[in-house]
């Protein structure tokens, strides 16, 4: 799911673990953007994983799996393949520590991604096009968040060449439904026998995309809410005028949310707060109208309207405040409106 805390602070042995960890990653960055000939077979591997089509609402992750246990037999770590929800598998990866009674080291990433409009594309979003000019490539999931876990693997293979050993042990997670809730994925393995017998210290996760060629480690994330807003109001002819129509008290909500959300944008625009510490609000979509085989019925107000809202609350904000304008401003009832949320 995307809503990742750490709740204690890591022993100091743990600290020096997952340092070096990043480091490690931060290494491959670095010489991939030094060098005119990053590891080819690096790449090659990451585009293989692009290439698998895990998009919401069909992801094919027997085939991911199946890739990701032949890149973990090749780093030398354990696999283990939990379906703990049917036909959603969940990999587990291990590599044993010199000391397992020491509290462990998570790594997780999804296997799922979000849907794509390939009509859109320059490029196929699962052809995993390469740009030669600007090293770029090109497919859906490529930072959200198929570079992380691959970026995992390739790290251990680096540091296992090197003849690295952790102290403790490192468990790499790749996890479903991710992109839906993760009500059938990270959600059921947490409450799984399984993760209690890892006694997980620490865990690393996905966080904001980088805009540039650094690594940006986050120590929390913000909580996602996915709000639906329901209008309802008299039907009436199109040529008249009515007070309290379902699309007129919807838009006067969304009038309301938008102001709201260009007052939190104001604050990452100014640099006053960065982007991960403001709660961020984004229409996710808007139904409304009375459908024909051609179109929309243009002469009809509708007697309902629904919109779709992706909200993300930083663990500082004011959640209790947020809840009382949601009630008050967004979708009073005063004005016929009804709301559901669902916290991820």
């Amino acid at each position: 799911m995307g809503t990742k805390n750490l709740t204690r602070k890591p022993p100091a042995s743990m600290a020096t673990a997952s340092t070096t960890l990043l480091l490690s990653l931060a290494l491959l960055a670095s010489a991939a953007v030094a060098s005119p000939s990053p590891d080819a077979d690096s790449i090659s591997r990451f585009q293989e994983y692009l290439r698998i089509d895990t998009a919401q609402p069909a992801p094919d992750y027997a085939a991911a799996v199946a890739f990701l246990r032949d890149q973990a037999s090749e780093a030398g770590l354990e696999a283990r393949t939990l379906e703990l929800a049917a036909g959603k598998p969940l990999l587990l990866l291990r590599w044993p520590g010199r000391r397992p009674s020491l509290p462990s080291i998570l790594l997780n990433s999804h296997t799922d991604v979000v849907p794509s409009e390939p009509q859109k594309w320059d490029h196929p979003p699962f052809s995993a096009a390469l740009d030669e000019a600007s090293g770029r490539i090109y497919a859906r999931g490529s930072q959200d968040m198929k570079c992380v876990g691959m970026q995992y693997l390739e790290a251990i293979r680096c540091l296992r060449s090197a003849g690295f050993v952790p102290d403790r042990n490192i468990y790499i997670t790749f996890v479903p439904d991710e992109e839906i809730g993760g009500h059938e994925g990270v959600e059921l393995f947490v409450s799984s026998k399984e993760f209690k017998e890892m006694n997980v210290g620490l865990v690393l996760d996905e966080g904001l995309a980088s805009p540039g060629e650094e690594y940006r480690v986050f120590y929390a994330e913000r909580s996602p809410w996915w709000l639906t807003i329901k209008a309802k109001g008299a039907p009436g002819h199109g040529a008249k005028l009515y007070d309290g129509s379902a699309m007129e008290n919807l838009i006067k909500s969304m009038e309301a949310i938008r102001r709201f959300r260009t007052s939190q944008f104001n604050l990452v625009k100014s640099g006053e707060k960065a982007e991960g510490d403001v709660v961020s609000v984004n229409f996710a979509y808007l139904k409304a109208g009375t459908p024909t085989p051609t179109g929309f019925v243009m002469n009809l107000q509708p007697s309902e309207a629904e919109v779709g809202l992706d909200i993300r609350i930083p663990p500082s904000a004011h959640v209790e405040a947020l809840e009382r304008r949601l009630v008050e401003e967004w979708a009073p009832s005063s004005r016929n409106l009804t709301c559901e949320a669902e916290v991820i």
